[in-house]
């Protein structure tokens, strides 16, 4: 049935390739385990206590618990999907609950830094420099995660409104607006594009590579890492850093929540809220730093 699920997640879910290999290979773990540790062959037989063992090992085997919670997230939508079409008759996952995670503060880069690496350093203006400071700029200045911008379209571009439509997680659609300094970079990248390739390139998609074809996921990393290593010291230097600074940086700055939610493409406000673990520490290193009885 594992095959049936994925082509069912695949083209009516519509959910991302990368979900999709992530579910296979979580799933073709779990039957692996039945097979060696029950004689197994089919994962839709399993019970709650061989499911349950299973995710006992993979905890006493040291993984991580946001990966387990992954997992176990893989295994509810299988047999979520295996009693919605009558394979079995009760879901085993019922009992089967998330690990407790600590909830870790995001990443992200300072205002000033950042203003230093954008306003500040020279980018050539040739094709790849005005590549690279046009990928840098949407990340931060928009939001998208890495996949979105790969896959911004040219006809995602509204010029006359100075919007771009992400598409983001589940197919969903947002429209994010453009500030003046991105809707200018956008117009001067189109153009250096155009007389880089002599109107060769890639046309469908926004951003290309060096050879004018889709840009893919590693040469945005690269990207990113390069320019970000220019002006701060931290460890992850990651598209998803900027997505969490260009958050950051609107809460720290007033911007309501419910906002950023529509902003992010977040489905709940539980996952924007995270970012006010951010906030409330700089104001705890705020008042250790200027109150008389901090110390």
């Amino acid at each position: 049935m594992i095959p049936f699920f994925l082509e069912h997640i695949r083209y009516e879910k519509r959910l991302s390739h990368h979900t999709i290999t992530a579910y296979g290979n979580d799933l073709a773990q779990f039957q692996a385990y039945l097979q060696v540790q029950y004689t197994l062959e089919m994962p839709e037989k399993a019970d709650f206590h061989q499911i349950r063992s299973w995710i006992v090992s993979l905890v006493e085997a040291g993984m991580d618990r946001t990966s387990v919670n992954r997992k176990i997230a893989t295994l509810r939508s299988f047999y979520g999907f295996l009693l919605r079409r009558k394979t079995i008759e009760a879901d085993p996952m019922l009992k089967i609950s998330a690990l407790k995670t600590s909830k870790k503060i995001p990443v992200f880069v300072e205002e000033k830094p950042l203003e230093t690496l954008l306003d500040d350093v020279d980018f050539s203006d040739d094709f790849k420099g005005q590549r690279d400071k046009l990928v840098l700029e949407l990340l931060y200045g928009t939001g998208i995660r890495l996949a979105e911008l790969v896959g911004l379209k040219t006809a995602d571009v509204n010029l006359y409104e100075k919007t771009i439509t992400v598409l983001g997680k589940r197919n969903k659609h947002r429209i994010i607006p453009l500030t003046n300094t991105l809707f200018t970079l956008v117009q001067a990248y189109f153009g250096a594009k155009e007389a880089e390739f002599n109107g060769l390139a890639e046309q469908e998609y926004v951003i290309v590579s060096d050879q004018g074809v889709k840009a893919y996921p590693v040469l945005i990393q690269r990207i990113v890492k390069r320019y970000l290593g220019l002006v701060t010291t931290l460890e992850k230097k990651s598209p998803h850093v900027l997505r969490h600074t260009f958050a950051t940086h609107l809460l720290n700055r007033g911007a309501d929540l419910n906002a950023i939610k529509d902003l992010l493409g977040h489905s709940s406000l539980a996952a924007t809220q995270i970012y006010t673990h951010t906030t409330i520490e700089k104001l705890k290193k705020t008042y250790d730093q200027a109150h008389p009885k901090a110390k």
